[in-house]
């Protein structure tokens, strides 16, 4: 028995649910958001952090002017990192003037409806019976731990996407790891915290992007390429700005790219505060943790099998997100088999359809289908279009679509 109904229901409400709702709202379609918008980014990620994308970059999308995180703060130019809470900030903005009525609960289960279609039942216990649902969960259910850190007591052990306050590490000794922004930018943050960090990564030396240049000569931008949201280069280009083409590409090339495209680094305004506060031990690979009193043991090898054993009260493992269909445990059994998958990911059409009709899935978890720029806010823009394109030729809306006349007053960083 169903309480309600609705043309779509997106499941997130970060900037992939968000965008995806604001076209689909210009659309005509009914719409119901189901989450606190921007929540993963307000509770999980770190006090002082900073975003690695360029302000063009960090965009939201919308089907009408005036909604860019560029529209909001003009005066940020190139090279100039956003502060979490100034990107957590816009993205709430982006959700009052594009997405209001968005609905601070959870989503409880994701069913099969009857005859078709979907039920979806929130925290509340209502159910919402709705003709397709878009799953825009983000990162958060993708943490990936190594294995060899598998198991351990969270008090021991846990995933760079868990903390906001680091501040309760301080005087501790924390061991991060891994090589890329995530991982520096946490040990930098530990150290600020009056934490004592230590870097252990698996790459033989730790790299970092090189400073972007706003102007750059002719001469530079032929041999360099064009500037685009994953960064500078032809090739990049046309991941960032044709993800609809890599889909194309086979199985492994795809796979390869997300893995190889933008690979662990540290953003070059990161550089000099990765300081001697900071251990950093490169070119060494987990073996084995073992809990040891009120410490871990950390055991790692370099490439001649030399061992060296770490011991910290407390691990960090900032390795990632790997998309996981099962991991979506909002998803009913029977959906999570019956969706197809390669490598837990699930298998997408060129709009962003499973193997179910009418089941969607935005972000990273597209990732494997459309390339690497679904693991950032810039792709959001294309998979908003795609879907919502999509959804409404299948599901006609009931009136007209509501256009603004007018781009919506923006406020100025004065205010």
């Amino acid at each position: 028995m169903t309480d309600s109904v609705s043309d779509v229901v997106i499941v997130g409400a970060g900037p992939y649910g968000l965008s995806t709702a604001a076209h689909l709202q210009n659309l005509g379609l009914g719409v119901r958001v189901i989450g606190t918008p921007m929540e993963y980014w307000a509770t999980s990620m770190p006090e002082g952090m900073h975003l690695k994308s360029e302000p063009f970059a960090s965009n939201l999308g919308a089907p009408q002017e005036g909604l860019r995180f560029t529209d909001r703060h003009p005066d940020w130019r190139l090279g100039r990192p956003i502060p979490l809470d100034t990107f957590v900030a816009y993205g709430r903005w982006f959700a009052e003037q594009a997405v209001p009525g968005t609905e601070p609960v959870q989503v409880v289960s994701v069913e099969r409806g009857a005859p078709s279609g979907y039920a979806v039942t929130l925290s509340t216990g209502e159910t919402i019976a709705t003709r397709a649902v878009v799953m825009a969960v983000g990162v958060g259910p993708f943490a990936r731990v190594p294995d060899e850190l598998a198991g351990m007591p969270s008090w021991l052990v846990s995933h760079s996407g868990d903390h906001r306050d680091l501040s309760l590490f301080a005087g501790k000794d924390v061991a991060v790891v891994g090589a890329g922004q995530s991982a520096l930018e946490t040990a930098v943050l530990l150290a600020d915290a009056g934490a004592h960090p230590h870097v252990i990564a698996r790459r033989g030396e730790i790299d970092w992007n090189t400073v972007p240049k706003e102007h750059r000569t002719l001469p530079e931008r032929l041999r360099q390429g064009p500037r685009s949201g994953l960064g500078t280069g032809y090739r990049t280009w046309v991941w960032s700005q044709r993800p609809g083409l890599v889909r194309y590409l086979p199985e492994r090339t795809r796979l390869r790219l997300v893995r190889e495209t933008l690979p662990p680094a540290g953003s070059w305004w990161l550089r000099d505060r990765l300081d001697e506060r900071i251990r950093v031990s490169t070119g060494r690979r987990l073996v084995k943790a073992v809990e040891q009193d009120d410490v871990i043991a950390v055991t790692t090898v370099d490439r001649t099998g030399r061992r060296l054993v770490v011991e910290a009260e407390h691990v960090i493992a900032a390795t990632g997100f790997v998309p996981d269909v099962e991991r979506l445990t909002m998803l009913s059994p029977e959906l999570r088999v019956r969706v197809d998958n390669r490598l837990g990911a699930p298998v997408l059409s060129a709009n962003f359809e499973s193997s179910m009709p009418g089941l969607y899935f935005a972000g990273l978890a597209a990732a494997p289908t459309f390339g690497p720029v679904m693991r950032f806010v810039h792709g959001a823009g294309f998979a908003a279009q795609r879907i919502a394109r999509h959804i409404v030729h299948r599901t006609p809306p009931a009136a007209a679509p509501v256009r603004p006349a007018t781009a919506p007053a923006l406020e100025t960083d004065a205010r």
